[in-house]
Order: C-alpha cells, then sequence, then structure tokens
C-alpha cells in the first residue's frame, strides 16, 4: 500500500519509464519497428507511419500493406504479453490527436447509427449515449480532468487538458541552487513557487518539497482537511483527513504520488488527527517512544521512523486545512525550535496559497458540476415524445450518474397524492442485454417500499437512508420474494414548474457499498429539477397530441354538419335565376322585405354571374350552389347578425361596385374577395360583440385579444372554403388564392369599427388630396383603404335606406343590443351601457342622432365626394338623421313602437336587414364611455345641426368615377 521508504524502487531501463519495475525486455526495441507494430497501431489509431512511408501514403493517411516481418511478429507478441507496458508507454507517449484519432477509428459510421432499428423506428433517444462520468468523480477531492470534446463530437472527461489551457509555469531551481541561497533568500524563492500554483495537487508537492529543503528533512506527508464541521448522522460526511502525498521525497513527482492509494484518517485519531484537531503543532524526538504513533506503518515499508515534526496548515481566518508533517532530518537530529518557526512562517504563506488554490478547485469544479448537469438536462428535453421515453432517459442517466444498482421513478396520480399511477424501473446492467436496445424501461417489475416512496410523494421531503431495515417506513416484505436486498436508499421528489409533487425518483444500494452522500443529493436534486419539467412537458405534449387528435375529429364531425346537403345544392342548382333587374340589385335603396330565403340565394347566385366570376375563374356551379348554402346554414337564428343582414351587405357591394364601375380598379380577383367577405362577415355571429366576449372570458376571447368576432369569422370563411364540396377557389393558382385569402381576411377585419377608425382618417385625408382615380388603382395601400371603408360602407348601409327600412331594421339592432344587455345583467352581474340597456329605451332616438354623427357621416361625404352616383346614399343619411332627431324631440310623449317588449323578441327575423353596425366593438372611441359603445342623454335640435363633420369644404368630384360598362348590365339569365 504505501511506498518503500529509504531508496526508491528499482526501474527499467527506459528513462522516461517511472512506475513499472525491472522487466524481461524485448530482443529487439527500435522505434522502427515499434512504429510498424500492427498492436501499437491499432493502439494508436492507426496514424503512426513507417519511418519509410512517404507522406500521404497509401489510404490518404492509413498505413500501407507491410509483409510479414519475423521482427515485427516478436516485437508484437512480447507487447501481447506485456500489456501493462503498452499501457504504460501509450499514456506516456499519446499525444492528444492520437487519442481523437482512435476514438474516429472506432466511433460508429453514420450509416451504421443511422440503420439502427431504435434510432429510425423510434428515435426515443434510449440509443442516447450515457456520460460515463460518476457524481462519486466530484468528491475525490480533486479535480477532474477538464471537460472536452473528441473530434467525432464525443463529449468526455478524458485525455489531456488543451494546451492553451496551460499555463507556462516558470523553470524551477533546483535543489542544490536552492541550498546555495540566504534563508530569507530561500524562504522568498520557495513562497514565489507556491503563490502562483492552482492545482491542489501540484501545489501540496511542492509545499512538501519545499519545506524538506527549508528543514533539511528526508521526506514528508501533507494531509488536506474534508467533510462536514458539523455533526453529521452518516459517517461518511463527517470531517476527516485525506492525503495522496505520502511520504514524499526530493525526488518524487506527483505522476508518481498519483499511483498511490488514497489515506484517510479520521478526525482526531493519531499524531496528524490530533494536530488537526487541537490547531497545535507536534515535535516528536523519537517516534517510537510516542503513544499515538502508528508502529504499522513502519513495519509495513520497511522504513524507519526517528523524528517527526507535525504542523497545521491554516487559512487567514486561522481554520485548520490541512496538517503538513516532515519526516527525519538528514543531519539524524532531531528537529529543533527553530526548526518550527521556519516550518511555521512558511506554512502561513502554504495555507493562503491552499486556499486559494482550493477556491479555484471548487469553482472549477462547479464548472465540470453545471457541464454535466447541462448536458443531462439537454439530453432530458431532447425528446419528449412519451412519457416511457422520457422515464428511459432519466432512469439510464441517473443510474450512470450514481451509480446504484437499481433506480426508479414512479409517477404520483394526480388525484391523490400518496398513491402512485405507473412504476419504471432499471437494473444495472439492463443496458448490456443483448439483441435490440431499449425504447422504453420496464414497468413496475419491482416492488414499491410504499412507506418511504409515499412519504416523500406526500410531503416532498428527501430521505437518505443509510440502512433500510433500521428505517421504520420501510417494509422488509418488498425483500422477501424478490431475492434482493434493499441497503441504502436516496429518495427524493420530482416537482414541475409549478413546484407540484408529480413523481418520486429512487435509488437503491450506491456501489462498492458505500452510502448515498451529501454531493448525490445536491446532484439528484438538481437533475430532477429537469426531470421535473422534462416529465410535465411531456403530460402537456401528450395532452395536446390527443387535443389535437379530438380537434381533427370534431372538425371533420363539424365540417360534414356545417355543409349543406347535395339534395339541397342540387334543387338550388335547378331553380331558374331572374336577372339582377328582377331583384333591383343594381338599387342602392334595395330591400328585401318582399324576399324570400330561396330568393336570396338565387339574388347571390346572380351576383357572381353577373360579375363573371363563375366563367373567369372556373367556378364550378354545384359547389357554389352548395358553399352559398353552407354559409347560410352557419349564420345562427340572432336577431340582427344573420343570414338577411350578410346577404343584404353583399348586394350593396355589388350595387356599388357595378354603379361607380370600381371593379375596375380593384380586379376580378379582389372583387371576388370583397363578396365572399361581405358574405362571411358576420358567419356564427353569437348575437353579442367583442366587448361581451372578453368580459366573460369566452374560448373566443382567449383565442383572439383584438377583433375577436371578426376573427372567428374569418376562420370560419376559410373553414367552409376548404371543406368537401364548397371549394369555390380550388381552381385558382397558389398565387391568386394566397391573393384572395389576404384581401378576404383585410375585409372582414375591417368590418371591426376599431379598425375602422384606424384607418378612417387618412382616407379622408386621401380623399381631399386625390383626385385621379388612377392613382387609386395603381397604388396597393389607397386600394387597401378604399376596400375597408367599402366594407364598413356596406356593413352600415341601412342607415342610407329610405326611412321605412330604417325604422324597422333599428328596432331589430336595438332588440340584438338590449338582449345582450340582459345577459350582462344577468350572468356577469353588470350593468349594461345605455345603447344595450333596455330601461333607457326612449334615448334610442338622441342615440341614433349620435351614432349617425360620429361614425356614419364621415364615410358617406367621402364616398359622395368620390363618385355622384354615391351621393343618394349621402342624402338618405341626412334624412334618416331628420327623423330621429323630431322623434328625440317629440315633447307630446308619444313613444315610438319598436316592438322590444323583453318577452315579445323575435327569435328569428329571415327577412331583415340592418340599420347600424355593433358599435361596441370600438376602442374608446366614444366620449365618457371606454368600451365604446354611444352613451348619450336627450339634446337640443341646435345642437345637432352644429356638428362640424370631417369632410366638410371637400368638392362633390366624382373623383372615381368610370364610364360604365354594359358587359355588367346584361341580363343574363340562367335556365
Amino acid at each position: 500500500m504505501f511506498t518503500k521508504h529509504g531508496k526508491a524502487p528499482e526501474r527499467c531501463h527506459h528513462p522516461s519509464h517511472r512506475s513499472c519495475k525491472k522487466k524481461k525486455q524485448p530482443p529487439h526495441t527500435p522505434w522502427k519497428y515499434l512504429m510498424n507494430c500492427p498492436l501499437v497501431r491499432k493502439c494508436f489509431g492507426l496514424q503512426l507511419r513507417s519511418i519509410e512511408e512517404p507522406p500521404g501514403g497509401a489510404g490518404g493517411g492509413m498505413p500501407a500493406p507491410t509483409c510479414y516481418d519475423a521482427e515485427c511478429a516478436r516485437t508484437e507478441a512480447w507487447l501481447d504479453e506485456n500489456q501493462e507496458f503498452v499501457h504504460d508507454y501509450f499514456l506516456r507517449k499519446a499525444t492528444r490527436q492520437v487519442v481523437d484519432a482512435w476514438l474516429v477509428s472506432h466511433a460508429t459510421p453514420p450509416s451504421a447509427e443511422l440503420a439502427s432499428p431504435s434510432r429510425a423506428g423510434s428515435g426515443s433517444g434510449a440509443t442516447t449515449p450515457v456520460r460515463k462520468i460518476s457524481a462519486h468523480e466530484f468528491e475525490r477531492g480533486g479535480l477532474l480532468k477538464p471537460l472536452v470534446t473528441t473530434v467525432d463530437g464525443t463529449p468526455t472527461f478524458l485525455g489531456d487538458q488543451p494546451p492553451h489551457a496551460t499555463p507556462s509555469r516558470p523553470q524551477r531551481r533546483s535543489r542544490h541552487e536552492l541550498r546555495q541561497l540566504d534563508e530569507k533568500e530561500l524562504i522568498f524563492e520557495l513562497v514565489k513557487d507556491i503563490c502562483n500554483e492552482l492545482e491542489v495537487r501540484v501545489l501540496c508537492h511542492k509545499i512538501l518539497q519545499n519545506v524538506s529543503i527549508l528543514l533539511d528533512a528526508d521526506r514528508g506527508s501533507l494531509f488536506l482537511v474534508q467533510g462536514e464541521r458539523a455533526s453529521s448522522p452518516h459517517p461518511q460526511n463527517g470531517r476527516c483527513l485525506v492525503s495522496k502525498l505520502f511520504d514524499v521525497c526530493s525526488k518524487s513527482t506527483p505522476e508518481q504520488m498519483e499511483q498511490l492509494d488514497e489515506i484517510r484518517i479520521p478526525w482526531g485519531s493519531g499524531i496528524v488527527g490530533y494536530v488537526a484537531e487541537s490547531g497545535e503543532p507536534v515535535n516528536i524526538p523519537d517516534a517510537y517512544k510516542d503513544e499515538r504513533f502508528n508502529h504499522d506503518i513502519d513495519q509495513q515499508t520497511g522504513y524507519k521512523t526517528r523524528s517527526l515534526l507535525c504542523m497545521p496548515i491554516k487559512d487567514i481566518n486561522g481554520e485548520v486545512i490541512g496538517v503538513a508533517q516532515v519526516i527525519n532530518k538528514q543531519s539524524d537530529g532531531p528537529f529543533t525550535t527553530y526548526d518550527e518557526k521556519v516550518f511555521s512562517a512558511y506554512l502561513q504563506f502554504c495555507g493562503i496559497g491552499l486556499r486559494n488554490a482550493q477556491l479555484y478547485e471548487r469553482s472549477q469544479l462547479e464548472v465540470k458540476r453545471n457541464q454535466v448537469l447541462l448536458d443531462l438536462a439537454r439530453m432530458v428535453f431532447e425528446e419528449q415524445s412519451t412519457i416511457e421515453h422520457m422515464v428511459l432517459r432519466i432512469l439510464t442517466h441517473t443510474q450512470s450518474l450514481i451509480r446504484c444498482q437499481r433506480v426508479q421513478v414512479l409517477l404520483v396520480h394526480e388525484a391523490s397524492k400518496g398513491s402512485f399511477s405507473r412504476v419504471f424501473d432499471l437494473e444495472a446492467g439492463d443496458d448490456e442485454e443483448p439483441g435490440t436496445p431499449r425504447t422504453s424501461p420496464y414497468e413496475s417489475r419491482f416492488p414499491i417500499n410504499i412507506g418511504i416512496t409515499g412519504y416523500v410523494a406526500t410531503t416532498g421531503e428527501t430521505v437518505n437512508i443509510a440502512d433500510a431495515y433500521l428505517d421504520p417506513r420501510f417494509d422488509p416484505a418488498v425483500d422477501d420474494s424478490a431475492g434482493f436486498k434493499h441497503n441504502t436508499i436516496l429518495c427524493m421528489a420530482i416537482k414541475n414548474s409549478e413546484g407540484r409533487i408529480i413523481g418520486v425518483i429512487q435509488l437503491i444500494n450506491k456501489f462498492d457499498d458505500l452510502l448515498f452522500t451529501k454531493n448525490d443529493e445536491n446532484f439528484v436534486e438538481a437533475f430532477a429539477i429537469f426531470c421535473g419539467m422534462g416529465i410535465h412537458n411531456t403530460h402537456m405534449y401528450e395532452k395536446a397530441i390527443t387535443a389535437m387528435a379530438k380537434q381533427s375529429v370534431t372538425l371533420d364531425v363539424l365540417s360534414y354538419h356545417a355543409s349543406a346537403s347535395l339534395d339541397d345544392a342540387q334543387r338550388l342548382r335547378n331553380l331558374r335565376i331572374p336577372s339582377s333587374v328582377h331583384f333591383n340589385l343594381h338599387e342602392l335603396a334595395f330591400d328585401d322585405i318582399d324576399l324570400t330565403d330561396d330568393d336570396t340565394l338565387r339574388a347571390c347566385l346572380r351576383m357572381f354571374l353577373d360579375l363573371d366570376f363563375v366563367e373567369r375563374f372556373h367556378i364550378d356551379y354545384s359547389v357554389l350552389c352548395r358553399w352559398l348554402l353552407s354559409v347560410k346554414k352557419n349564420y345562427r337564428n340572432v336577431t340582427y347578425h344573420n343570414w338577411r343582414h350578410a346577404f343584404n351587405v353583399a348586394q350593396m357591394m355589388f350595387a356599388i361596385l357595378t354603379e361607380t364601375q370600381w371593379w375596375k380598379i380593384f380586379g376580378e380577383l379582389e372583387c371576388l374577395a370583397l363578396i365572399i367577405g361581405c358574405l362571411c362577415h358576420d358567419l356564427d355571429h353569437r348575437g353579442t360583440n367583442n366587448s361581451f366576449q372578453i368580459k366573460a372570458s369566452s374560448p373566443l376571447a382567449q383565442l383572439y385579444s383584438t377583433s375577436t368576432m371578426e376573427h372567428h369569422h374569418f376562420d370560419q370563411c376559410l373553414m367552409i372554403l376548404n371543406s368537401p364540396g364548397n371549394q369555390i377557389l380550388a381552381n385558382l393558382s397558389s398565387e391568386d388564392y394566397e391573393k384572395v385569402v389576404k384581401v378576404l381576411e383585410d375585409a372582414i377585419l375591417s368590418t371591426d369599427l376599431a379598425v375602422y377608425f384606424s384607418k378612417r382618417k387618412a382616407f379622408i385625408e386621401l380623399v381631399g388630396a386625390e383626385r385621379v382615380s388612377a392613382a387609386w388603382g395603381e397604388c396597393a395601400r389607397r386600394r387597401g383603404l378604399l376596400r375597408a371603408m367599402l366594407m364598413t360602407a356596406c356593413d352600415l348601409a341601412a342607415i342610407t335606406k329610405p326611412w321605412p327600412v330604417e325604422r324597422r331594421v333599428a328596432a331589430l339592432v336595438a332588440g340584438e343590443f338590449f338582449r345582450q344587455g340582459d345577459l350582462e345583467r344577468q350572468n356577469l352581474n353588470l350593468t349594461p351601457i345605455d345603447i344595450m340597456n333596455r330601461d333607457k329605451e326612449d334615448q334610442l332616438p338622441a342615440m341614433q342622432v349620435k351614432f349617425i354623427d360620429t361614425i356614419c357621416l364621415p364615410i358617406y361625404e367621402a364616398f359622395a365626394v368620390l363618385s355622384s352616383a354615391l351621393q343618394p346614399m349621402l342624402d338618405r343619411v341626412k334624412s334618416n338623421r331628420a327623423h330621429w332627431i323630431d322623434l328625440a324631440n317629440n315633447d307630446s310623449g308619444e313613444k315610438f313602437d319598436y316592438g322590444l317588449e323583453k318577452d315579445n323578441l323575435p327569435e328569428r327575423n329571415d327577412k331583415s336587414s340592418i340599420s347600424s353596425h355593433n358599435v361596441d366593438d370600438t376602442e374608446n372611441t366614444y366620449e365618457g364611455d371606454s368600451s365604446g359603445a354611444v352613451s348619450l342623454s336627450s339634446e337640443t335640435n341646435s345642437k345637432y345641426e352644429n356638428l362640424e363633420n370631417p369632410v366638410v369644404g371637400l368638392v362633390n368630384n366624382n373623383a372615381l368615377a368610370l364610364p360604365r360598362d354594359p358587359k355588367i348590365c346584361q341580363l343574363n339569365e340562367l335556365n
């Protein structure tokens, strides 16, 4: 166990070979034969060339085939029989490049990796290389070799430190040169020698050699303090003295000392333990006369200890961090008081240097620890497809890191903390089984000790048990039938990102009969954080996959039920389609009161035919019929935002495009998108506005934070357009399809009054500045503004209809608003705003006047400026405004009958149009109400007359007027 005191062990004839004893040498070991030896070639990664082989020889660096050579054969045979020599030679002579080349030559070829069934089939990561590094490596009191990446990309702790990482050290003076210095110079030189050394092992070796020089001692030893100061329930966590530098002489090297076994001395035991515990030096002239001296060491080594001087090493705080001792003064005399003084003075510097080196080592060790944990975290989060794959990763890497016989992961049942829904386990050696690599762990293979795991799952506390049978929570019955004995147990909770316990990880029986240490707990605790997030994310991923599958099935079912039947489509297809003149589709004062639902569908078909969409875009007529029926079917039976409203908006768009000839400005694609947008702009409307959806925290509001209902209308529109049998855009090119969808989205979102207010100012300024029609068609921004304003003008177009129509639909609008107000009172416990408050029905005329002045007049005045064909719309808006003023100022006490009694509101009105839009969709538009709805009490007629409009002063110039194309007016009929 210990090196022999006195003379050095007999060496072999190689000057650099310091570790092996003399052996029989090969008959010939010249470099030439050694380099051509196949065994050496195998060890050195086939990178060593023959002396005769020219650079860039056969195989691009691979050795050229050589004939059989008896000399080489004998050399190879000798190397086969002397593996220790080959190993030692390789460690001393192999370069970093040779090690990397060896790793590359023995790495799995990419083709083989791709062909692996587990890789190709599962992608589970079960074959992910497991880091061969144990947490126990961090307890050895010395730095691990640095983590490097080899050329094949494999992280490893093996190999030499990269050259750039090793600072160049000044050459030390020889022992003879040091002896020529006086005392002060000698101490200064020795202090300088250790002050910049940050590697603990090398620093301790230097300290011992320097102390031997100072005190003229034969050899010395150095012990460092390890463990916790406080009393610990586990012996392995207590303080002790550890040394790998025992009996260092002047000729010893750090490499030699590294080969020795580690020595541990209990705290307070022997001379060294006494010095560490008391903090006082011990000078023994005759070791054999001191009862604390251990005679067994001399008997084992054959070295005679005569005198020794043992002294504590303290840091700047006076804390003992180590013990140094020197043995046998070379003059054969005892160590003097002066030696003690010199020893103590020098060790003060050594204590500072040693503390700095230890702090540096800890920081470096923490870096390595973080690298390991981050590497483990990367492997955990690399793939999170299923719980089985995730748990297998956790088990394999935990078992490799902590090195124990068994690892178990127990997932806590969601309903009850004390029970487990699934239990996974892994035993050492499972990954070495022949056959296909595992893609999932064993499940519930071993019995579980529910007492300990249930305790951890319930309390979240960490349990570290040195002897399972001494813990009352452990049930020995779990070992009876398993043929396995629990000795040591480390059990810890796994928590998700919210801190909730979702599982338990249990490690059983650490290898080499060791106990689970605090270091193990720290590693498992840190790793368990990543495991918890990984398991939680995998749970969420599985739920998301299930939800997506359910959604796909649901969408398929809804798509089927949302689509009109083929029979209804065939029936519509066979109907005769009257002309647009028959339906008055070109009239801006159009009223649908006398049309049946079938009439509205036939009128829509007539619009598509007159605008030449069917022929131009190769729309299947049967598909168009079914699409129209599906769109109608997806409007709910609400008072106002129903199919009739959508039809009226589309008719107004058709009338404006044809009467003003603006279809030439937009082009056929954009006109198609506008008509589709008008028909679909309120799909699946629920009779409540955006504000209500947000207040009620509806699923729609969670999906869309702005323009909530408008986004939903657009999504429903796309759903129908992509449903089988309803794909009227199927024959468009991909480029045209993308353009139609983009214009369609902008058009539907423009019906949100918040969007209208954000664009109105720019539009009115453009109307006042632009007088050339070509500029609107050539500029995409201007066309976009015009499309958006057109959608609003058509959406609010009922305000431009004759007074009987406006009066009728105003009641419908108010009815839907009041119904929303009732819902807010009953379900949300809120007081509705005035326009939705049934108790303020008498204020509706005044509110309608405010609505016209604030929203309607500016846009219709602007359109009247752009085209004289739209002047009648503005005239009727002003006329209706006058009617509302009369009603607001009606002092006779006569109440206008809206038909809005709470119990008599119509559930459905298929023959209604709409006066105003849902004005509550704006943001901070109206004064006094942040929700954007009108809140107005009665005002005088003079106040209404003095309101200023944004477009006052605009010249009524037909800026966009174009000659009417007679083709649009052809009375095409389909028999």
